[in-house]
């Protein structure tokens, strides 16, 4: 059966050949840790009270923590306090480690696409707001240490995501052209910064509503690396090499 894709969906990854680099969000994107964050703020939130002591729900979770930078989550969390809610990320991130070395599971077919993208030769790097020490947990979890040829922390670069300078960042220390990389994301933050860097964004709806990420404009929406969408584009791709 055919797979319908959008002409100018499938004509945004054709012009991208000859194809020389995929970066990938870590977050959402090369495991599901959403519902670790969720489990590590819910619990954490519980313990001093927050919201009366009503735990936080998924509506609530995906709409003012998913996909944000810790700065962004401080603010919204404890808006007269900022530092305590600084301070309170950096304890929650702390407590996520501990979680995430029992709970982390990578997002479905991703290592299909990343033996794809071993195969082709071509350059990769994770791109995340996360603070270093979870992303490089997570990537050491799921065995891809070895995948990457960098790590760029948006803490790191001038502005993180939603900001296009950590895939901007990317490119650079990579040494590739914007007009022959795509990028993985799931979250609406994530697409945004790819959107402004200038690259396709493979959308992947993780655990974000499809309607809450075509707000970003992704090139294509998947719902993970086994959907036949994703294929028939590389597909494309290949027969443009």
């Amino acid at each position: 059966m055919p797979v319908e894709i959008s002409e100018n969906s499938k004509s945004a990854f054709t012009a991208l050949a000859p194809l020389e680099a995929v970066l990938f969000d870590v977050d959402g994107t090369l495991c599901d840790s959403d519902p670790i964050h969720h489990i590590a703020f819910r619990e954490m939130l519980l313990e001093i009270g927050f919201n009366n002591g009503v735990p936080i729900d998924e509506d609530f979770f995906v709409q003012t923590i998913a996909g944000k930078h810790n700065d962004d989550i401080a603010a919204a969390l404890f808006p007269d306090d900022i530092p305590r809610g600084l301070k309170f990320c950096e304890e929650k991130e702390a407590y996520f480690r501990k979680l995430v070395k029992e709970k982390v599971e990578p997002i479905k077919g991703l290592y299909k696409l990343t033996k794809w993208v071993e195969d082709h030769g071509l350059k990769r790097a994770a791109v995340t707001n996360a603070p270093r020490p979870n992303a490089e947990l997570m990537i050491s979890s799921l065995g891809l240490t070895d995948f990457f040829h960098l790590v760029v922390i948006g803490d790191e670069c001038e502005h993180p995501k939603p900001a296009p300078d950590p895939y901007l960042k990317a490119l650079e220390v990579l040494n590739v052209s914007k007009e022959h990389a795509f990028i993985c994301e799931d979250s609406v933050s994530g697409i945004k910064a790819g959107v402004a860097a200038g690259m396709p964004v493979v959308g992947l709806a993780t655990r974000n509503p499809e309607s809450q990420l075509l707000t970003a404009n992704p090139t294509l929406l998947i719902k993970d690396y086994e959907d036949p969408k994703l294929w028939a584009v590389l597909d494309e791709l290949d027969k443009m090499a």
